[in-house]
């Protein structure tokens, strides 16, 4: 098989658990991240397990020079089989009202929930445009369909996911891309620790009294989606445990 799926942000939560799957079923990845050392440590364990090919790219989807660089680097022969791009890179950081919110937090979630995805984006695009069909996946959140408080700048860039993912799907549709906005709500990953900074008690209690979605459910829906048929499209999907009707309604016993 010489498909290639290219998924960011995958050291952790989503991305890891799509890359796994992916390579289960025999796609060949590439897979990009900031920490190399899980980059290399995934890597070797997927080709060991499963026998396909992986490059892996250490880059910050924040830098348009790095984001540029990566993708240009990569053979063409490999660029003109990526058939689907995950948008997973992302996060929060930061929870309170907006007049206590800290600037670095802001432009951190800025720079990567919408400027990271549009780079990508755009970087890889025109290979999908050649073959004439591919698939994106955005990876947003219940956060871009409803505010909650202290989420402002975190919802207001998924909010962005969302719109764009609206807005791809119209310029793309003339070349047969699809494009899946993907809106998980409580999900127990890494999310929770990066976004009170490294605060493991804080993170694991907002957990605390339900089953959380865990990313493995995130992908296996994600590859439903990439395996239908080139005429079904899925443009999007909202999931959240069962013990959640909204963004700030849970049922905790």
């Amino acid at each position: 098989m010489s498909k290639y799926v290219l998924i960011t942000g995958a050291t952790s939560g989503f991305g890891e658990a799509c890359s796994k799957i992916f390579a289960k079923n025999g796609w060949n990845l590439i897979i990009t991240g900031r920490r190399q050392d899980r980059l290399e440590k995934l890597q070797n364990e997927l080709v060991t397990e499963y026998g396909i090919n992986i490059t892996s790219l250490c880059f910050d989807v924040r830098s348009l020079t790095d984001v540029n660089n990566a993708i240009e680097k990569l053979p063409l022969k490999l660029k003109s089989n990526i058939e689907i791009l995950i948008n997973n890179a992302g996060l929060a950081v930061g929870r309170g009202p907006i007049d206590t919110g800290e600037i670095d937090d802001w432009e951190r979630m800025i720079d990567t929930n919408i400027k990271g995805l549009l780079y990508v984006t755009k970087a890889v695009v025109p290979f999908l445009k050649e073959n004439k069909k591919g698939h994106i996946f955005n990876i947003g959140s219940i956060a871009g369909k409803e505010v909650y408080a202290g989420g402002n700048v975190y919802c207001a860039t998924k909010h962005a996911v969302d719109a764009l993912s609206k807005a791809m799907r119209i310029d793309l549709v003339e070349h047969s891309i699809k494009v899946t906005n993907i809106a998980p709500g409580a999900a127990d990953t890494e999310f929770s620790l990066v976004r009170f900074k490294g605060d493991g008690v804080l993170a694991t209690s907002v957990y605390e009294g339900f089953q959380p979605l865990m990313a493995q459910d995130i992908a296996e829906t994600i590859y439903f989606v990439a395996t239908r048929p080139q005429h079904v499209t899925i443009n999007d999907l909202t999931i959240m445990p069962t013990a959640q009707a909204s963004a700030t309604v849970l049922w905790k016993n």
